[in-house]
């Protein structure tokens, strides 16, 4: 009991006492006691208080401008946007002219018939028909898969989310599977189209594309459809499915309309000749 009164009555060391002592005597310690020191002190007061005050006001005037200035940068993509459609408008128009004319002249050669076979399925001209709708989209948590379990991505933070690599092998299924025309979102698809990953974001011909994914392929509805999902790319979509929430929904259509695509680059022609001729 001693050890604890003795602690207890002196807290603090000796030395620390005596040389506080000894600092109080001298009127060192505590505000500043002659007239420059506290002049000192109030002058540096009224200088905070002044950058304070000044840099509060700065603020305030440049509030406006950067306001104006994020409204003519609005307005701006706002009007390059508008002016982005009207050229993507002028575009279609011009080729929707250039088909027209090239099927009339085809027509007039004998090779009509031909022409839009082969435009329907470099994607240069527009199709309708029967053929399937699978849909498909990111898990409702796509934090965790439908069992609770993080999805194993390469290289990807999230999981639970449709990758470009499962929107490849979906479009290489319903390729396998007979469709003759494919398109996700309205992007019409042809043999030089790529799908590749931005981010989290799937690019289609460097278009970002935002699910749901809407897959639209013409052909065979039934046949179409029961030879994707028996097909190995429809079980592996069935997997992402089961193992980890992706949402699917496949339908038999009567009748998809898919458009041209954006734009179709000739590298190559040669003249068609009938068998027998030169």
């Amino acid at each position: 009991m001693s050890l604890l009164t003795n602690v207890m009555d002196h807290s603090l060391d000796d030395g620390y006492a005596e040389a506080a002592a000894r600092k109080k005597a001298d009127g060192s310690g505590g505000m500043p006691k002659t007239l420059r020191a506290k002049l000192g002190l109030a002058a540096g007061l009224v200088l905070a208080a002044l950058v304070v005050t000044v840099g509060a006001a700065q603020a305030r005037v440049a509030a406006p401008v950067v306001a104006k200035e994020r409204e003519e940068l609005v307005d701006r993509i706002e009007a390059e946007t508008s002016a982005a459609d009207k050229l993507e408008k002028s575009v279609d128009e011009l080729r929707d002219d250039v088909n027209t004319r090239r099927r009339e002249a085809l027509e007039k050669s004998g090779g009509g018939d031909r022409s839009d076979l082969v435009g329907m399925l470099s994607g240069a001209v527009e199709v309708h028909g029967p053929g399937v709708k699978l849909v498909v989209d990111d898990a409702k948590d796509v934090g965790t898969g439908a069992d609770g379990q993080p999805r194993g991505t390469s290289g990807f933070s999230d999981t639970g989310r449709v990758r470009d690599r499962d929107m490849q092998r979906v479009v290489n299924g319903l390729w396998e599977s007979g469709a003759e025309a494919i398109s996700i979102n309205g992007q019409r698809l042809t043999a030089l189209s790529a799908i590749r990953a931005a981010g989290d974001a799937i690019l289609v011909d460097n278009r970002p594309l935002v699910p749901p994914y809407t897959v639209l392929a013409v052909g065979d509805g039934e046949r179409l459809s029961r030879g994707f999902q028996d097909s190995a790319d429809g079980l592996y979509l069935h997997a992402l499915q089961e193992s980890y929430g992706i949402r699917t929904a496949i339908s038999v259509a009567d009748d998809l309309k898919l458009p041209a695509a954006p734009s179709v680059i000739v590298r190559t022609a040669q003249p068609i000749t009938e068998k027998g001729t030169s």
